[in-house]
């Protein structure tokens, strides 16, 4: 007769002892149940977990079944199937070679980075590039968005999203959906106002672009240097 895990020692349960001993201390079956949840009628999560895991040969053959196997099979359903693909997927992420952060050089590179982020956009959009200490990108992180043609720019905003991720330099990208790269007086004045402030806190600030469809420009003044 099946045991339900709640009726199990608590510390015979998988979570408890999970917690208690660590995830390598579980055999296979254990783990599954603990992303399975429950099991169906009459068999418990650790039941359904041995069955699933007999029947494709271990974790190598369960990492392999496609979705559509998984949840047709009695027991499992749609959001374990999903629960058990998302979690291989992770693991397979984990494991895989972490990529090379791209440096910021030139506003060639922040125009490679940063136009497919605008693809389709109908509205202007802002930019934040956050970089380290030798402009490799560390994340990017949009903090405006707004009309058709302008935005108002959140400078605190902008430095403040800059020392949120830990980065030390930044550069900005926004697009103008009218069609033209040209930098407008304004973007000019918030790009002085941008480096004013960036040095007051201490970043270095590396570029401001204007994204016009395949067109871009610099609003950055040229006689800015990259320390």
């Amino acid at each position: 007769m099946s045991v339900p895990i709640a009726s199990l020692p608590f510390g015979q349960r998988p979570r408890e002892r999970l917690l208690a001993v660590g995830p390598a201390a579980l055999s296979d079956s254990e783990l599954l149940a603990l992303l399975l949840g429950q099991g169906r009628r009459g068999e418990s999560a650790l039941e359904l977990a041995a069955e699933l895991l007999a029947e494709y040969g271990g974790i190598p053959g369960l990492a392999a079944a496609r979705p559509e196997e998984l949840f047709r099979r009695a027991g499992v359903g749609v959001a374990k199937a999903a629960a058990i693909i998302a979690a291989f997927q992770l693991g397979s992420r984990a494991r895989a070679e972490p990529e090379a952060a791209p440096r910021l050089e030139s506003a060639v590179d922040v125009v490679r980075i940063a136009r497919p982020l605008f693809d389709g956009a109908r509205v202007e959009r802002i930019l934040v590039l956050v970089c380290d200490t030798q402009n490799r990108l560390r994340q990017k992180v949009f903090v405006a968005e707004g009309a058709v043609d302008q935005v108002a720019v959140p400078i605190r905003e902008i430095l403040n999203t800059v020392l949120r991720h830990d980065g030390r330099g930044f550069a900005l990208v926004h697009n103008h959906p009218s069609g033209t790269a040209t930098p407008s007086l304004d973007d000019r004045r918030t790009t002085t106002l941008l480096i004013e402030a960036a040095r007051t806190v201490g970043l270095r600030f590396l570029d401001h672009v204007v994204l016009a469809g395949e067109q871009w420009s610099r609003a950055t003044p040229t006689t800015l240097g990259r320390e």
